[in-house]
């Protein structure tokens, strides 16, 4: 295997497409994994290899991790206990090879200990591995994923934000720093990072610009805690961790968490990020139905 592969994990996802894209847009070969290798060869260019890897199984563990130089890790949404997943896949990965390490948090993880991030964000920092940890801001990309069916069903942006704003940030740019980092892992060891996109939006904005995109009438319906966390649990079939941290995440909002604009993706890409808008614009057959 070429010593610079990347192992990316949860590489059928949105995040994990835009880190592939990037990762061989950039000339490294890239290893899939995934608890689904069959999708994965399905989704994915022809040019990277598929592993199976499952974090609750160590059996799948070291098939993964041999032969790569780096790691792109992500915690799934059905992984809640991260200290017998995440973490012990982190030490095995430092028994392996020591690999330059990834890892996607979310925005204020260093600040919370009460979600899985921060408990993984630790770890990683006193692992031997060399390690590098992204903090993303709400991801433009929730449009077409946790909020898809609201949109499409609905005609409605339903989230507990009242009336704050959001620094959405575009997995393209994500894919593209993360490639960048392992483009040069030296210069972005030891670097916790956290990252926005260039502008805050309302959800009203957002609304505005789906109807202007969609020529569809889309409202945005501020939710209530308990609702929400309801919502999320009966329509979207989350799991119950999953729901609540999703609702802690989103009423943040209300307080301004998500608003601030953080300048570090646009010094670290060296060129502007995409905004919200942009991102509507380029995709918006997404929500279209007709």
């Amino acid at each position: 295997m070429h010593p610079d592969t990347i192992l990316v994990t949860g590489a059928t996802g949105n995040t994990g497409r835009e880190v592939v894209r990037a990762l061989l847009a950039n000339g490294h070969p890239v290893r899939a994994a995934t608890s689904n290798p069959d999708r994965a060869r399905a989704c994915l260019p022809d040019t990277v290899s598929v592993t199976r890897l499952d974090l609750m199984d160590p059996q799948t563990w070291d098939q993964a991790i041999c032969g790569c130089s780096g790691i792109f890790l992500l915690r799934p949404p059905a992984v809640s206990n991260v200290s017998h997943t995440l973490n012990p896949f982190i030490d095995r990965a430092a028994g392996i090879a020591s690999p330059h390490i990834v890892f996607l948090s979310v925005l204020g993880a260093e600040r919370n200990a009460h979600i899985p991030h921060h408990k993984t964000e630790k770890h990683l920092m006193a692992s031997p591995c060399p390690w590098t940890i992204l903090r993303p801001g709400f991801f433009a990309q929730n449009l077409q994923d946790a909020y898809l069916n609201d949109i499409r069903q609905d005609n409605r942006l339903y989230v507990p934000a009242g009336s704050g704003r959001v620094a959405f940030i575009d997995l393209h740019d994500l894919g593209d720093l993360t490639a960048a980092i392992f483009r040069e892992p030296d210069t972005h060891h030891g670097c916790a990072y956290s990252l926005t996109g260039p502008k805050a939006f309302s959800f009203d904005e957002v609304a505005a610009i789906l109807i202007e995109e969609l020529q569809q009438t889309i409202r945005y319906q501020p939710a209530g805690t308990l609702p929400y966390l309801f919502h999320l649990l009966s329509r979207r079939r989350q799991s119950f961790l999953h729901a609540v941290i999703q609702t802690w995440l989103h009423l943040g909002l209300r307080k301004g968490d998500a608003e601030q604009i953080d300048p570090t993706l646009e010094r670290l890409l060296k060129r502007p990020p995409r905004n919200v808008a942009d991102y509507i614009r380029d995709h918006h057959k997404i929500w279209l139905t007709y």
